[in-house]
């Protein structure tokens, strides 16, 4: 029970974290920001990106623990 918890909690992060991806325009426009701290931008980009890798594969993982568990 607590998997299928688990599993949805992540698949809500990680749905999060792909729409936040703006394609092409970077999140500069989603956090109405303009160019000129492209450091930060950037590593926030960087961030997200990772989060979302690292989302997909422990969600990977928690469905495959369900699968083996039934």
């Amino acid at each position: 029970m607590i998997l299928y918890i688990i599993e949805v909690i992540i698949a809500a992060l990680l749905i999060g974290a792909i729409l936040i991806q703006s394609q092409g325009t970077g999140l500069s426009s989603a956090f109405g920001g303009g160019g000129e701290f492209y450091r930060s931008k950037r590593s926030v980009e960087k961030l997200l990106v990772y989060a979302t890798v690292f989302l997909a594969f422990a969600f990977a993982i928690v469905s495959i623990l369900l699968l083996v568990t039934r």
